[in-house]
């Protein structure tokens, strides 16, 4: 009897993940699909959007001080180390054999850089595309080296 291996496709991109495996046919089906908590919120939501101000002690003038990061890149990155935690839980308890990570490059690095020497292990491929908002049915061009016949 022929084992086959379990492939898990990961799509990501700074605020969504979707977890996805291929189907007989050259079709991909959406087993779970992740938020970024933070997606649809404005900056001010996520913290102050205004820059701290400073005084120049010689003159009484004030300066604005420019923020040190963007409060939504700190929350997309946040988001990548999360959307890893979950890749290396679901590694840990047997949910794939083998991973495939499908994001732009700085979500792709994020995502990669966290995984644990285990689900490092399984990961047998990348792709830097944003294929978060592609339909099922419509992965299979962008997938195919990853499709079942």
């Amino acid at each position: 009897m022929v084992k086959y291996s379990m492939v898990w496709i990961v799509m990501a991109d700074g605020e969504h993940a979707r977890f996805v495996t291929p189907a007989p046919k050259r079709a991909f089906h959406t087993q779970r699909v992740f938020e970024s908590p933070s997606a649809h919120k404005k900056s001010s939501d996520l913290g102050t959007d205004r820059p701290t101000r400073s005084t120049e002690s010689a003159t009484g003038t004030s300066h604005a001080i420019t923020p040190k990061h963007d409060l939504h890149e700190m929350e997309k990155q946040k988001f990548a180390h999360q959307v890893a935690d979950e890749i290396n839980r679901a590694s840990a308890q047997g949910v794939f054999d083998q991973v495939v990570l499908v994001a732009p490059a700085h979500t792709l690095k994020e995502i990669r850089d966290k995984l644990d020497t285990t689900t490092a292990a399984k990961l047998v491929g990348t792709l830097q595309k944003d294929l978060t908002g592609v339909p099922d049915h419509e992965l299979a061009p962008h997938l195919d080296e990853w499709a079942l016949q």
